[in-house]
């Protein structure tokens, strides 16, 4: 059963009624079948095309393995890399519908498809997150400059969504991006690592005291991102960090 988690505000109603007039019932991936804002105009149809991250599947990183595999085990990446995080899951794999959405809806403001890539990430999720297991959710923030110019960050988002949905506090404030990186997408998983070293920092030490950390972000392709803000968290005391995030890349 699909689980909604959106608490609304005044501007998501008012964004709602706007997103239904000028996309009256049509899906904004195939622009044909029926969809409407509560479902993040993503028909069914295009829904059935998303694949979810099923096992077996690296226990460290979540990278999907082909072939049977009954035991825990850990990918070549993951055996050469020292990751600070806990483990990493992602709901679905970053293809088609999903890397269409996510793609508009983080660099074209495409902000319709919150519930669509919220419902996602919460649906696997949630049986993972146990309040009485984990402190808070983190976003993975954004440099103030980009997130001026984006108008606004979708880690936030996707994580304020999973919050509502399991109970689990959320802080925003706790972790900032103090240097302005150039963009992860283009980069090779060498140049991704060294682009992030030292690009997070714990705004307040005090707080995080042996704080269990869910750390949430859009997509998790090579784990940089996520591990430079692993590596910030447990600096500052953290006594452990998951990941979770809505697309996994391959």
């Amino acid at each position: 059963m699909a689980v909604m988690t959106r608490s609304k505000t005044n501007w998501q109603d008012w964004l709602e009624a706007a997103a239904a007039l000028v996309y009256p019932g049509i899906c904004q991936i195939c622009r044909d079948q029926k969809s409407d804002a509560r479902e993040g105009f993503v028909c069914g149809n295009c829904r059935s095309q998303v694949q979810t991250v099923r096992p077996p599947f690296c226990s460290r990183c979540g990278l999907p393995h082909d072939g049977d595999i009954t035991s825990n085990y850990e990918c070549g990446n993951c055996l050469n890399q020292a990751f600070d995080f806990r483990y990493a899951r992602a709901a679905v794999i970053n293809k088609s519908v999903v890397q269409e959405a996510l793609r508009r809806f983080k660099y074209s403001g495409a902000v319709w498809f919150e519930p669509f890539l919220v419902e996602l990430l919460v649906n696997e999720s949630i049986s993972m997150l146990n309040p009485k297991d984990w402190d808070v959710i983190v976003p993975v923030p954004l440099h103030p400059v980009k997130q001026r110019t984006r108008g606004f960050n979708q880690a936030e988002i996707l994580g304020r969504g999973l919050s509502q949905a399991s109970g689990i506090k959320i802080n925003t404030t706790l972790l900032a991006r103090h240097l302005p990186t150039p963009t992860q997408t283009t980069l090779a998983r060498a140049a991704r690592l060294q682009n992030m070293q030292g690009a997070f920092r714990v705004k307040n030490v005090k707080r995080l005291d042996k704080q269990r950390v869910v750390l949430v972000d859009d997509i998790f392709t090579t784990g940089a991102t996520t591990n430079a803000c692993a590596k910030a968290l447990k600096a500052a005391g953290s006594a452990e960090v998951c990941v979770w995030t809505v697309a996994r890349g391959l």
